[in-house]
């Protein structure tokens, strides 16, 4: 602990040393935020099996963000209430309007800083932290963030702590609803080369997840390690697309203590076909690795708090939502091409072909393919329609390892409109 509060304090004393520039002008942000998303699910998130009907519902998130600004502080609180049109009575005394951001930032000057409070993690490419947007709540850390920024170099230091309740003697079983783990201390680098071509960022996360008995309220913190690293190459041709490859290594222990050696490699390439990046056609290919179910060590890699709408297919079959049986990995081929018809019109297709990355005994490991399109319309400043629909042609290894009948047509659509006014006050 003393070595920790040393490092932070030969972190931040430079920064300390040199704020001695006058405060400049105060700048005040008020946004506001109403994103109804009406969804017709007919197999999203797990198959649907003989029987089963069709769900739809419309949620809301209605978001009230405040951000103050000047040279050495800045601060944001924003509260939202989200929901499923209709869960509430017309006469409500219990509503569930929740602070998801409420930080403080510290600028010392020369680029070091100090963030606290609630606050969205997102680095790199969501790969292992992202903001999860497209959730209706978003998702957020109670953390203390200290870093260092620069033209080339960005180094930033995160450290949590998360308890249930206020303690007056011992520790605290971690009960299930709350953060998922008990403590977290995260390294991450980032460099952007002179020609901000090439990118480069390492990420080093230690996690305590805790378990124990709710009754005696006994408890026991495992640590797993994530370590690895993200890369972009933009070709001076390419219209600012690019090459992107990520590789992350895992190991320690589980909430079960088990140990873990686990691995993810992706890598995914997006041209241009033309000279007005109109058109824009990608390949990719996503490695995760699985459980075969022969080693009492855990080789399934966890993503843990990424964006994962964003990668493995717009149906959320996997990682947003729970394997049936075992935990066998996923490889994913990705095909797709995507057009901006207007200055305010683009749509998108994407093809994806999964299969588990261990070979489960009895099971062959395709899972079948999924199909996803999207159309994006800014009707207005501060107004975007949105919709998209997906449908899914699985496997009998599918029915194995997710549940529902690869024989029956598994699709969903939605529709969205996102209207996200932003009013900003300066100088005073």
């Amino acid at each position: 602990m003393k070595n920790t509060l040393l490092a932070i304090g030969l972190l931040l004393l430079p920064g300390l040393i040199g704020a001695q520039e006058a405060v400049k002008e105060n700048e005040f942000t008020l946004s506001m935020q109403l994103r109804p998303r009406a969804e017709y699910r007919n197999g999203a998130l797990t198959p649907r099996s003989e029987g089963d009907e069709a769900a739809s519902f419309i949620n809301n998130r209605a978001r009230l963000s405040m951000e103050y600004k000047r040279s050495d502080l800045s601060m944001k609180v924003s509260a939202q209430h989200v929901g499923v049109w209709g869960q509430d009575p017309q006469i409500d005394s219990n509503g569930r309007f929740i602070m998801n951001e409420a930080w403080a930032k510290l600028n010392f000057g020369t680029g070091f800083f100090a963030q606290l409070g609630r606050q969205t993690l997102s680095y790199d490419d969501d790969r292992i932290l992202g903001s999860l947007d497209w959730n209706v709540a978003g998702r957020y850390h109670d953390a203390l963030k200290l870093g260092y920024a620069d033209k080339a170099h960005q180094l930033h230091l995160i450290l949590a702590f998360n308890q249930n309740k206020e303690k007056t003697q011992g520790g605290t079983y971690y009960y299930d609803g709350a953060q998922p783990y008990k403590n977290m201390q995260t390294l991450w680098y980032h460099y952007t080369a002179s020609s901000s071509r090439f990118n480069l960022s390492l990420l080093l996360m230690n996690l305590g997840l805790e378990t124990g008995d709710a009754t005696t309220e006994t408890s026991h913190t495992r640590y797993l390690q994530t370590l690895g690293t993200y890369m972009v190459y933009k070709p001076e041709s390419w219209q600012g697309q690019s090459v992107q490859a990520t590789f992350y290594y895992q190991t320690g222990k589980n909430k079960s203590a088990s140990s873990v050696s686990a691995f993810m490699a992706s890598v995914k390439a997006s041209c241009p076909l033309a000279a007005d990046n109109r058109w824009v056609v990608s390949l990719g290919y996503d490695y995760l690795s699985g459980d075969d179910g022969k080693d009492s060590k855990v080789n399934a890699f966890d993503p843990l708090y990424g964006t994962h709408h964003k990668f493995y297919g717009s149906m959320d079959y996997f990682y947003a939502s729970s394997w049936k049986t075992g935990a066998p990995g996923l490889q994913d081929v990705q095909l797709g091409i995507s057009f901006k018809a207007s200055p305010k019109v683009s749509m998108q297709l994407n093809y994806h072909y999964f299969a588990t990355a261990a070979k489960i005994e009895g099971v062959k490991k395709g899972l079948g393919s999924e199909i996803d399109y999207q159309l994006d319309w800014n009707v207005m400043k501060d107004v975007k329609l949105s919709a998209g629909y997906s449908f899914m042609r699985g496997t009998g290894a599918m029915d194995v390892l997710k549940g529902g009948d690869h024989s029956r047509w598994q699709d969903w659509g939605w529709l969205s409109l996102n209207i996200n006014p932003r009013i900003l006050f300066v100088k005073w």
